[in-house]
């Protein structure tokens, strides 16, 4: 299992934040919503479901903050949308 290291906006894998091997991005939008703009997997990660520990730990940093996730990005709005486990932070 890869480590996940959190960032300012942003969850990644890697050593450097700026140049990361994974990483999803999201922007605060008032005081009650984040909205998950990028998610992003180098191909030496692929297929190891980093993607969805990313989402995750974004899921897990909404409910701490009791925020509402806008998951703009594809990959993050299909993975929230088929887990009702995260169906309480999903924004509608």
């Amino acid at each position: 299992m890869a480590t996940i290291n959190k960032g300012a906006n942003k969850f990644y894998v890697g050593d450097n934040v700026r140049n990361p091997l994974a990483e999803i991005t999201f922007v605060e939008s008032g005081e009650e919503r984040l909205v998950i703009d990028h998610t992003y997997v180098s191909s030496d990660l692929r297929g190891q479901g980093i993607a969805g520990q990313l989402v995750e730990n974004v899921v897990l940093y909404a409910r701490e903050a009791g925020k509402k996730i806008l998951p703009l990005c594809p990959y993050a709005k299909n993975k929230m949308e088929e887990n009702e486990a995260y169906h309480d932070v999903l924004s509608k």
